[in-house]
Parts: structure tokens; C-alpha cells; sequence
């Protein structure tokens, strides 16, 4: 599988350790982030272009996820979810890991890497690339939902109109 992966400065030492650990288990990754560390970089750019490139392979028949670190994971979650057919979800532990995958389909995840250690952060990630969408229909449903919305707009009837 293709791991895109962003940081800023905060999650720099993660992402280093983390991509090697990610080669290691078979994946081929690409790094989104920057070269070195700069304590006022600013994250959006990493994380967007991480999360399209991940819609990229995705619509090109590519096996791919995305994973982006910042201080708390919110910033970088918010950014990659800008990019038109990215879900991406914040985890915090291996259940919103698996979850993230099998029930909302998310394509990216964004962790916190001031709130784990390395060892929580490589749980959360394998979960995630282990974990399938379970396909069930009422999450695909909600998916569609969403991409709708994303789309042009439209929205299920308000039922208290």
C-alpha cells in the first residue's frame, strides 16, 4: 500500500521514525512534509497536498492511505479534509482507528503527536491500513451523504420543515 504522510514540526520526529516503520512492514511511502525542522512552518500545505495525492492514487486504482501529525492532530485533520473526497478522522486510540476505516470509509487519518508516544502512534496506524470498510450499507448511505453535500449542496429534507 502507499502511505502519503504530512507533518509540521511537531510531528517531524514521528514521521521519520513512523516512515521507516512503514517501509519496514511493506508499504512504500511519500513524504508530504517538510525537510527539516522549522518550529513556524505552517502545516496546511503538508497536509493538503498529502491528502491529494492520496485522492489521486485512489481514483487512479492505487491502493492508498494517508496519515498527517501535528501538536494535537486537529489543525491537520481539518486541512486534509478540505480536499474534495477525503474523510479524514482524528484518532486518538486503536478503536477511532478502526472505526475511522470501518465505519466512515476515511481515507486519511490525523493523530496528535504531542498526546501518544511512538509506540501508541505505530498501534493507531496499523490498525488503520489493517482495518477494511465494512461496507455496510447504512455507512455507505451516510458516505454518499456526504459527498453530496460536498458536491453541490444538497442535503436529506430538514424533518422539522
Amino acid at each position: 500500500m502507499r502511505i502519503h504522510i504530512a507533518t509540521d514540526h511537531a510531528g517531524l520526529e514521528f514521521s521519520t521514525r513512523l516512515q521507516e516503520h512503514l517501509r519496514t512492514a511493506g508499504h512504500e511511502v511519500v513524504d508530504h512534509g517538510p525537510v527539516e525542522y522549522d518550529a513556524v512552518d505552517d502545516y496546511p500545505a503538508f497536509c493538503i497536498r498529502a491528502a491529494q495525492a492520496v485522492v489521486v492514487d485512489q481514483t487512479a486504482g492505487v491502493d492508498a492511505l494517508g496519515v498527517v501529525f501535528g501538536g494535537s492532530g486537529n489543525g491537520e485533520q481539518i486541512a486534509a479534509n478540505r480536499v474534495q473526497g477525503v474523510r479524514a478522522a482524528l484518532v486518538w486510540n486503536t478503536s477511532t482507528a478502526e472505526l475511522a476505516r470501518e465505519h466512515n470509509d476515511a481515507n486519511v487519518i490525523s493523530i496528535g503527536a504531542r498526546q501518544h508516544d511512538y509506540d501508541e502512534v505505530t498501534s493507531f496506524i496499523d490498525t488503520f491500513i489493517a482495518t477494511p470498510f465494512s461496507g455496510d450499507e447504512r455507512h455507505v448511505r451516510r458516505i454518499r451523504q456526504i459527498a453530496d453535500f460536498e458536491r453541490d449542496g444538497s442535503l436529506l429534507p430538514d424533518p422539522r420543515a
